[in-house]
């Protein structure tokens, strides 16, 4: 499933690199900044995973049909309001990623098309976090391959030109994504409906909404805080990059492509951390903490093993694949630079992701939301602007600050989810 998400940012990123430098860094800064968007989809789909899974281990096969609604119903409601929202202040977040002259136009026109495939997304992320509760992963799977299947379809034929269909350059691009979410978002819905999931008596009545939400919320804001402060995060890191005194288009573009080529390592990273957030929600639900804990660190130590020798394979060939992701030179050099500090910081990164895999499926998410938070605002963002603008002058200060957040990010982490009683947050009533 993760190698297919990968495909859906690598080939966007690659295929607007055949078209320009400027297509390239707007694709990079838009797909980034999105993200904010979704803070309310990802939120509500760490609640559905811990929930479901911790209901699933037990045995409520009603109760997680209930949560199934009650997922999908905040989902849509919140949906709706971010894509008002969304045009609203469309202009406002142009301005704060500092988006040089050239790009006004392509992000702008990028960014109003992703707006309108919101609610799609927001199926389209639910769907995929509750069929992954209950162990059901080949559904994700075929969703995540319809997706990628279509979007690339459409980026070479809309964004290229080819198989007889006209040349939108960036415009095709930006139509490719909207019709490859909105069909893997009505997938979903029919999977859902199919395997029993999404009934009638999945929309409860307000009586048990009213007891149940609680434990909902209590998981889904924490996490939503995180990736809001996660992503604007990002975002200021995009303009403190595009601010720089010199090179700013160039290092965007470097960064773009470099985080398309690091998010191939994520794949064994993201699936490490689904499988951790599973695995200790159903042990919880069944009343086994200390398995529930026992079983992260197992998870934990098979990644590093993964992560750390792909992370050795990739490293001898990081300028060819470089070129490929960026043909312009001066884009390919600056992305192996970006490459080179973000790879050897994997491991650092894998520790965060499986453990706050374990936490999310323990419905701890208010840890995860403090340590990253606290990691990307106190360490990255001011290290990035000291290193960037008045040490290094130039992006590798950018990329420096990037490796030391995650190490710091990593022992926190790890303290937290050894010495910390996170285990307490998991559901102890029946509902």
């Amino acid at each position: 499933m993760m190698l297919f998400h990968f495909l859906i940012g690598f080939v966007d990123v690659w295929v607007a690199g055949r078209i320009s430098r400027d297509v390239q860094a707007s694709m990079g800064m838009v797909s980034q900044s999105f993200f904010i968007f979704l803070v309310v989809a990802t939120a509500v789909s760490n609640g559905t995973v811990a929930a479901i899974s911790q209901s699933y281990g037990a045995g409520l096969i009603h109760r997680v049909q209930r949560y199934v609604g009650l997922s999908l119903q905040t989902a849509a409601v919140f949906g709706a309001g971010l894509l008002v929202f969304g045009y609203a202040f469309q202009g406002t977040l142009i301005r704060i990623l500092q988006t040089p002259e050239s790009m006004l136009p392509i992000m702008t026109y990028l960014l109003g098309v992703y707006l309108l495939v919101l609610p799609a997304y927001y199926l389209f992320i639910i769907g995929n976090a509750i069929l992954r509760a209950q162990q059901l992963v080949l559904y994700p799977l075929y969703c995540m391959m319809l997706v990628a299947g279509l979007n690339t379809f459409g980026d070479f034929a809309l964004g290229l030109g080819m198989f007889g269909f006209p040349e939108l350059g960036y415009k095709g691009l930006a139509w490719s994504t909207f019709g490859s979410v909105l069909a893997g978002g009505l997938f979903n819905v029919w999977i859902l409906r199919r395997r029993g999931l999404l009934v009638r008596r999945s929309f409860a009545p307000w009586k048990w909404i009213r007891c149940a939400f609680p434990y909902l919320f209590q998981v889904a804001w924490p996490a939503g805080v995180m990736q809001l402060v996660w992503h604007s995060a990002y975002i200021t890191l995009f303009s403190i990059t595009a601010s720089l005194p010199e090179g700013s288009v160039v290092a965007l573009a470097g960064m773009s492509a470099g985080m398309r080529v690091e998010s191939l390592m994520f794949l064994p990273g993201f699936a490490f951390n689904f499988t951790a957030g599973i695995l200790v929600g159903h042990y919880l639900g069944a009343r086994k903490p200390e398995e529930a804990k026992r079983m992260g660190y197992r998870i934990l130590g098979q990644g590093l093993l993964v992560i750390c020798l792909l992370t050795v394979v990739l490293w001898q060939f990081l300028e060819p694949i470089a070129a490929f992701v960026a043909p312009d030179p001066d884009v390919r050099d600056e992305a192996v630079n970006y490459l080179r500090y973000n790879l050897a910081a994997m491991p650092f990164l894998l520790i965060s992701m499986i453990l706050g895999g374990a936490l999310t499926g323990a419905g701890a998410t208010i840890y995860q939301s403090l340590i990253m938070g606290g990691s990307a605002w106190l360490v990255r963002i001011p290290l990035a602007f000291v290193l960037g603008h008045m040490i290094f002058v130039q992006a590798t200060g950018i990329w420096l600050a990037m490796f030391l957040s995650m190490a710091v990010q990593a022992l926190c982490v790890a303290y937290v989810y050894q010495f910390w009683n996170w285990q307490r947050f998991a559901m102890r009533k029946q509902r």
